[in-house]
């Protein structure tokens, strides 16, 4: 382990990191819906009802959540840098 990995591990609170975990879980559980929802047409199974497309939605939406927090981590880091 190198200074900056046990710097963050010191620091679970770095900014962006929280909009990455909800990221994440908002892409698994649209993937989950998304699944759910095709799996039906291929096995020949009564379609879902609508709003249940509409949950797939979720899938991008967590995507562009993690993603600013990525850029808001590495916006952070670049500044520590250049502070020093």
């Amino acid at each position: 382990m190198n200074a900056d990995s046990l710097s963050r591990a010191e620091d679970p609170g770095a900014p962006g990191d929280r909009l990455v975990r909800i990221g994440a879980i908002l892409f698994a559980v649209g993937a989950v819906a998304t699944i759910a929802t095709v799996l039906p047409l291929f096995l020949g199974l009564h379609r879902l009802p609508t709003p249940a497309y509409f949950v797939c939605m979720v899938m991008p939406l967590g995507f562009a959540v993690a993603l600013a927090g990525l850029f808001a981590s590495a916006r952070s880091q670049k500044r520590q840098i250049a502070a020093k």
